[in-house]
């Protein structure tokens, strides 16, 4: 579907991830030469185009439409979450379930009940809504000692690696969260952290997925 390779790029466009044909094949589980052809057909569409580095780029059309479903999934999270008690797994799962057969009038409905939040639970801003905070930074681009707050949790992992959602809110690393960077060993590529009581050690990899806004 249209709206998926929409999804996708917009995702990885949000969070300055350079992509390419076969980034998005691996990300939606396909060939690359169904990439070639989706794509060829969403340029006829109107909403995508080829940079002077081969990357994948939406056009302003096709941004305004990816805008609309990630939107609509964001809100509906949030429903699933804070309305039905869902954990954040399966509320990112039964999301993308009901984003497509989810109205404008509901959407529009259900913001204004759940008290117009901002970000999705995971603190992703809600496009149209909310945007990006200036002063992010990537958790693993912090040096020791630092201290900071999670602000967000990279949507490119709730996609990839699901159960990185769990693992990050069973160690209380939520949107929110007061941090303090204890370690940082370059050799192992992990980073330690100090979270309330709790000492968590990351990978390189993991700790790139967490958006934090230092204090």
């Amino acid at each position: 579907m249209v709206s998926h390779y929409l999804e996708a790029i917009y995702y990885m466009w949000s969070e300055g991830e350079p992509l390419r044909s076969a980034r998005l094949a691996d990300w939606l589980g396909v060939s690359r030469p169904t990439v070639t052809v989706a794509l060829r057909r969403m340029g006829g569409y109107g909403m995508v185009r080829m940079n002077g580095r081969k990357e994948i780029e939406l056009t302003p059309s096709g941004r305004r439409a990816a805008e609309a479903i990630v939107r609509r999934h964001r809100i509906m999270e949030r429903w699933l979450t804070d309305g039905l008690g869902l954990d954040w797994v399966t509320a990112d799962e039964e999301a993308a379930r009901l984003e497509h057969a989810v109205s404008e009038v509901v959407e529009r409905r259900l913001y204004e009940v759940l008290g117009k939040p901002s970000t999705c639970p995971h603190g992703n801003p809600i496009p149209g809504h909310s945007k990006a905070l200036p002063n992010e930074h990537r958790l693993a681009s912090m040096k020791p000692h630092a201290k900071a707050t999670v602000s967000r949790v990279s949507e490119v992992a709730e996609r990839e690696a699901p159960m990185l959602l769990t693992y990050l809110h069973e160690r209380g690393l939520t949107p929110g969260r007061e941090i303090s960077v204890v370690e940082v060993d370059g050799v192992a590529r992990t980073i330690r952290i100090r979270a309330g009581n709790r000492s968590v050690t990351l990978s390189h990899d993991t700790a790139a997925k967490l958006w934090v806004v230092p204090v």
